[in-house]
């Protein structure tokens, strides 16, 4: 089985960063914080004006959250932790100073959709349908929905986070916002991606970089906002409800 990872190569002052994990690229703690790290540091790095995030394989673009993690969690400061690494990757994402694209190969989960949300620019396959499922496991999707709100408006959100069983097409994500266009195959994705970010590694760094603060005008307040969505997550993810339901996927 192929060990998680999260690797990033630059090319053409275009820094591309992938993750990766066996089981349909969830999210465990030490993924969360490797793909944190490696935002800030693409970001922070001068040789790069572009940044291309996407995830391995041809399948599950993300799961969510890594639900043997999700089981293993007994008091309520590990559930803090836990649900602050989705915390940590969009608020790296937020404050980088590089527009980040994001290739969406297919389905994408909870906190998969908040990171798709967290991108300046997203385009998928037609195969990427989004699913909030938290509310199926008795929590709710506080630290990805501030992100998803600010892409995709309230009642979309509130729509996919409340219908939570249900997979919303990739053309439907488009219609509300997430996705900037959607294409039939991988491959034509892929060229997509590819030709749009070294279009934009011709525009002029600093404009981009203060549009990159207009887009996210408003959301100074997230570092802490954030922490407080984790702590709630990290609570519920407690409750009698949540523990009884995570057990019967064990």
């Amino acid at each position: 089985m192929t060990q998680p990872y999260v690797k990033h190569n630059i090319q053409n002052n275009i820094a591309t960063i992938e993750f990766f994990h066996p089981e349909q690229n969830s999210l465990p703690s030490d993924v969360l914080k490797d793909l944190a790290n490696t935002i800030t540091e693409a970001g922070n790095n001068d040789q790069v004006k572009v940044i291309i995030l996407k995830s391995g394989g041809d399948c599950t673009f993300c799961a969510g959250a890594s639900f043997k993690e999700l089981i293993a969690i007994n008091d309520a400061e590990t559930g803090k932790v836990f649900f602050s690494g989705f915390a940590n990757v969009i608020n790296a994402m937020r404050k980088c100073p590089k527009f980040i694209i994001g290739r969406i190969q297919g389905k994408t989960v909870g906190g998969g959709v908040g990171i798709a949300a967290s991108t300046d620019y997203c385009m998928a396959t037609k195969f990427a349908s989004i699913k909030l499922s938290e509310l199926n496991v008795g929590i709710g999707p506080f630290v990805v929905s501030p992100a998803i709100e600010r892409k995709m408006g309230v009642s979309a959100m509130s729509q996919i986070a409340i219908d939570a069983n249900t997979f919303y097409e990739a053309n439907w994500a488009r219609e509300k916002g997430l996705y900037a266009s959607v294409f039939q195959t991988i491959e034509e994705l892929d060229e997509a991606v590819q030709k749009f970010a070294e279009h934009l590694c011709t525009y002029n760094p600093e404009a981009m970089l203060e549009m990159k603060k207009i887009f996210w005008r408003g959301t100074d307040d997230w570092d802490n906002l954030l922490a407080e969505r984790a702590a709630i997550s990290g609570r519920l993810v407690l409750s009698d409800f949540t523990k009884e339901t995570l057990k019967k996927f064990k």
